[in-house]
């Protein structure tokens, strides 16, 4: 069965807006890892492969509290990842398909890289179902608010990470 294009085009054609639902593979396609896959979170992170550190452990909140250096290292090394990251045609070409549309288009995703933002898709719709690594929050409750994380720099040890 192939696919159908043409037919695609058209439905879109037809269309007064556009939603974009997003998980890994658009990060994939950008260079990034799939974390959620045990090979590429191993090869981004040999340190932890090691160490036999799996995702889920590393990327909680109790991380923080019982390894707090490596969870610091861990999402340091990604902030700055997603940072020096460019994102592939794909995000422009559905962010101009969208623009064609009379009533735009919007995002959700389970990412939390900030490729559609860097992609230059409007904020005010996206929505970022599992948060972003580009806000910081207290660990201990201690407001809601969440910061900006645009002011961190962080140096991280790629080897220990």
């Amino acid at each position: 069965m192939s696919f159908d294009y043409v037919y695609c085009a058209e439905l879109i054609d037809q269309a007064d807006g556009l939603l974009i639902t997003a998980g890994a593979g658009m990060g994939v396609d950008s260079g990034l890892p799939d974390f959620r896959g045990p090979q590429g979170f191993w090869g981004a992170y040999p340190a932890l492969g090691r160490a036999r550190i799996p995702f889920e452990h590393i990327a909680s909140p109790s991380a923080f509290k019982t390894q707090p250096r490596l969870a610091w290292g861990f999402y340091g090394h990604r902030l700055n990842l997603y940072r020096a990251t460019v994102p592939h045609a794909g995000f422009e070409i559905l962010r101009r398909i969208g623009e064609r549309l009379s009533e735009g288009c919007f995002v959700f995703t389970s990412n939390v890289d900030g490729q559609f933002q860097k992609a230059g898709y409007d904020e005010q719709r996206i929505d970022e179902c599992h948060g972003s690594i580009h806000h910081l929050q207290c660990l201990d409750a201690c407001t809601n608010e969440i910061w900006p994380a645009d002011g961190w720099h962080p140096v991280v040890d790629e080897e220990h990470c």
